[in-house]
């Protein structure tokens, strides 16, 4: 049996900082988490099935999820019995949730994670429910490429850009890979990773010569990208047929390479910059309406979603990690091992920058995303200077930021007012 340990590491860094409708009877738990239709189902069937009561388990998109929590709020009655959310889409709905009457300390959950439920405040607005975060996976064909020196575990980005070229060069054809396309998770590589890498910032230091130091690396680490990068949403699919040798994503998102040929693969942790390791924790939480139909039955949920043995079946349903201290069984997925280990390592790492998810920016935070991904499809893709680029970009972001208010999230230093953007 192996103990979990992962709760607690996380937790240093972290405070150091759909459907429209329900398909089924049963209480509905609208969500932002588990979409992918595979997930959405295990979540059904392995996870919620053993509640005693039907769930409806219903994933969305952010925006819709917001604007039908606003809507029934606004309406005075609602459908909706339990919300699942990442930390930033709760801060975005706060004034529609209700204080949950679970008690966390007999459930274990790890205290600091209950502080942020809290929001800033007094009350309990949310329940953490599930942690997962980013990660780097290689064949191990590609080892043999390493650069003289490089650790996979303290690799900088001019060590990943040489491994990529050496490789490039020594099979013929370029085969790292970046979720690059249309549903792929490109924009929290850049918000999480390469700028707080080179600015130790995210949005006030969006413009600033450090972010442009690190998008000209990025261009040069591009090259000896695949290609086909830019249709890739999940780089599990592309890691399984060899097309990509080196490869970053979310950790549910290469959960499938490790898990269906564990020998083949490594994972590790994201490389440094001038300003040490970008590192976004994803932290997903349940949280009551103001008008669900049955608080009392939400709470029963939320409940027994917290369960050790709830948690282990969200994790092999989701490869979301649970945040409560389990005792993990002997048959867990190679995924989990895997990924458990940079969790564990990335999380305690003195070099680490931790960048939290975006908040307080309600159904902006669409446009949020578009400015990073813009921003590589101008500098990267179309060929366009960075500064040029950085400037035009940078009033968007702005403008985004006074439109919403939100104040500076970490890594960025507090803010009154909007978070300004240099």
């Amino acid at each position: 049996m192996t103990k979990l340990k992962l709760t607690a590491a996380l937790l240093g860094t972290t405070l150091a900082l759909g459907a429209g409708a329900a398909h089924a009877e049963g209480l509905l738990f609208w969500s932002t988490q588990a979409k992918p239709v595979e997930e959405t189902q295990k979540m059904r069937d392995e996870v919620l099935a053993g509640f005693g009561a039907a769930v409806d388990y219903q994933a969305s998109d952010e925006g819709p999820w917001i604007t039908r929590i606003d809507a029934e709020t606004q309406a005075g009655s609602g459908s909706i019995g339990l919300l699942g959310g990442l930390h930033g889409d709760f801060t975005s709905v706060e004034d529609s949730l209700a204080d949950v009457p679970t008690d966390l300390a007999a459930a274990g959950v790890v205290p600091g994670y209950v502080e942020l439920g809290k929001l800033g405040g007094d009350s309990q607005k949310y329940v953490p429910w599930m942690q997962a975060t980013y990660m780097m996976a290689a064949n191990k064909q590609a080892l043999e490429y390493l650069p003289e020196g490089a650790e996979l575990n303290d690799l900088t980005y001019d060590q990943l850009i040489d491994w990529c070229k050496a490789i490039a060069e020594g099979t013929g054809g370029p085969k790292c890979g970046l979720p690059a396309g249309p549903k792929g998770l490109k924009h929290r590589f850049f918000q999480g990773y390469l700028v707080p890498s080179y600015t130790g910032g995210m949005v006030s230091t969006f413009k600033t010569a450090e972010a442009e130091e690190g998008w000209n690396k990025f261009k040069e680490l591009w090259q000896y990208m695949n290609p086909a990068s830019t249709n890739y949403g999940f780089m599990q699919e592309p890691l399984l047929t060899g097309e990509v040798w080196v490869a970053f994503d979310h950790t549910a998102r290469l959960a499938d390479a490790f898990n269906q040929k564990p020998d083949d693969f490594v994972a590790f942790a994201t490389p440094k910059g001038p300003k040490g390791r970008g590192y976004m924790p994803v932290i997903a939480g349940m949280a009551i309406p103001t008008n669900a139909p049955d608080a009392a039955a939400s709470a029963a949920l939320i409940d027994y979603m917290l369960k050790p043995e709830t948690q282990i079946a969200t994790l092999k349903a989701t490869n979301f990690f649970p945040v409560v201290d389990v005792t993990l069984p002997d048959d867990m997925p190679p995924s989990v091992k895997a990924a458990g280990e940079v969790i564990s390592y990335t999380s305690t790492s003195p070099d680490s920058i931790t960048a939290l998810l975006p908040m307080g920016l309600g159904d902006a935070g669409g446009k949020f995303n578009q400015v990073y991904t813009d921003m590589f499809e101008r500098s990267v893709l179309g060929g366009q200077p960075v500064r040029a680029a950085l400037d035009d970009q940078a009033k968007a972001l702005e403008a985004i930021m006074q439109e919403t208010g939100a104040p500076c999230w970490a890594p960025d230093a507090a803010s009154e007012g909007p978070c300004p953007v240099n």
